[in-house]
């Protein structure tokens, strides 16, 4: 799909108080970026991968305001979406940058991150592009790393092809699956307090079944 350019997307987001210019700064730091009340400076840290224009990040910063979320997305001409949000609506625990998840590990120190969302991701279906899939071995590699000694990934997608895929990466390489399911939207208990990103709604409304699993490295 072909992503229209934005006039001056750049200049809005180095204004924008919710961008950090240099995602390489907030490592090992984030959570003083955010602006706390005493009673929540160790709050969870929630990172979203291909947050798009910030629509999950933006409902679910406001349903768990004790959570840090720090959103990522690689085009500039999206984020700003995603800043049109937060400055007509504000929320205080988000914190966005601009940049590729390749960059991922120079963002973040070991064991920063509580949580990773991953939402309805680039299916990048050419086998020869493999590498470049979000929920592959090759990145679940970098978030395990990132993420606390608990810590776990949450994964949505219509795309069963990929979904399947995601599941073999996720259990070759050792992750525990905490919740796996075929169709979200058909299981009552899964879907209290399910929170749909744009395309969740679309693919739902287009009667496409929703995967989602949930994964962690260490037994509870």
């Amino acid at each position: 799909m072909r992503l229209r350019n934005v006039p001056g997307a750049g200049e809005i987001l180095a204004a924008s108080e919710y961008v950090v210019d240099d995602p390489k700064t907030g490592k090992g730091r984030w959570r003083e970026l955010f602006w706390h009340q005493e009673d929540i400076l160790n709050a969870p840290l929630h990172v979203e991968i291909g947050m798009g224009k910030g629509t999950f990040l933006h409902q679910m910063a406001f349903l768990h305001r004790c959570i840090d979320y720090v959103g990522i997305e690689k085009y500039s001409s999206v984020l700003v979406k995603a800043v049109s949000k937060l400055e007509a609506e504000p929320r205080h625990n988000v914190k966005l940058v601009c940049a590729d998840a390749e960059e991922i590990l120079e963002m973040f120190d070991p064991g920063e991150a509580d949580r990773i969302y991953l939402k309805f991701s680039n299916t990048w279906p050419k086998a020869r592009h493999a590498k470049r899939r979000l929920p592959g071995r090759e990145f679940l590699r970098r978030f395990d790393r990132i993420l606390s000694p608990e810590g776990a990934i949450e994964f949505k997608t219509d795309n069963r092809e990929l979904f399947d895929f995601a599941v073999e990466e996720a259990k070759e390489s050792g992750w525990e699956f905490e919740v796996l399911t075929y169709d979200l939207h058909h299981d009552t208990a899964l879907c209290e307090g399910n929170v749909m990103t744009e395309y969740e709604e679309k693919f739902s409304r287009m009667g496409n079944p929703i995967c989602k699993y949930i994964i962690y490295r260490t037994p509870k």
